[in-house]
């Protein structure tokens, strides 16, 4: 069962710019958002609903707190079951970042390695507690709590990712897409209307197209052994 914070920062860190320290808590809100409902992250929906009550009114605080009220007033069985049927038992609306612009090939390893260590270079010690570095809470924890400046031009490097997610939670009628809507309405430019525009922001379509191959496909490599899979899969077996 996953717990927060992922981790903490070591060092201090240089004073963020306005602008990046101005989403500070609408990262750490939306990082708690996409995590697990369990019974920590539903104690805190209260207190989630107070920050956002402080936040100047904007697009994403209103998105995220229809979330935040949707977290409150609905059944937490049908949250957790919601939960697992969105994130756990499909692909199509993964949180783990690289998958969207490597897929399961080895390239995906080195992708995973620079976020890691920008993660360090920041003093962000991580117990990454069996996630991916690329999954997304931890990349808004780290732009919450650890480096706004460094965590935020995360986000925009990968907002064609962000944005994918978004539509395929709209797609999905789930009200996780309103966390998702607030997490890219704090990144610069409007949101794309469909995937081929989200696609076309990023302008490297052959490492896009890597997403979805067969299974059978060559360039598909496995980037863990089956001991290292079963410690880091996604929680499946969330209670």
């Amino acid at each position: 069962m996953m717990r927060f914070p992922f981790g903490s920062p070591s060092a201090p860190t240089a004073a963020p710019r306005r602008g990046a320290a101005d989403h500070r808590v609408l990262y750490q809100a939306a990082s708690w958002c996409l995590q697990y409902p369990d019974d920590e992250v539903l104690a805190r929906a209260a207190l989630l609903r107070a920050a956002l009550d402080e936040q100047p009114s904007s697009d994403a605080v209103l998105a995220l707190g229809r979330f935040v009220d949707h977290l409150a007033a609905t059944d937490p069985d049908d949250l957790r079951h919601s939960y697992v049927d969105v994130f756990d038992l499909s692909r199509r609306q993964t949180l783990y970042l690289t998958y969207w612009t490597h897929g399961d090939t080895r390239r995906r390893g080195a992708a995973l390695a620079a976020i890691k260590q920008r993660y360090r270079d920041a003093g962000f010690l991580v117990d990454t507690r069996g996630e991916l570095t690329d999954y997304l809470p931890m990349v808004l924890e780290f732009a919450a709590r650890v480096d706004p400046d460094g965590g935020r031009e995360l986000l925009v490097e990968y907002r064609p990712c962000l944005e994918l997610i978004r539509l395929a939670l709209a797609d999905q009628t789930s009200a996780y897409a309103d966390v998702l809507t607030a997490v890219c309405a704090t990144l610069p430019g409007p949101s794309p209307a469909d995937r081929a525009s989200a696609l076309a922001m990023r302008g490297e379509a052959e490492t896009v197209e890597q997403v979805g191959l067969d299974a059978g496909d060559p360039r598909l490599m496995p980037l863990f052994t089956v001991a290292e899979m079963a410690a880091t899969a996604p929680m499946g077996g969330r209670r």
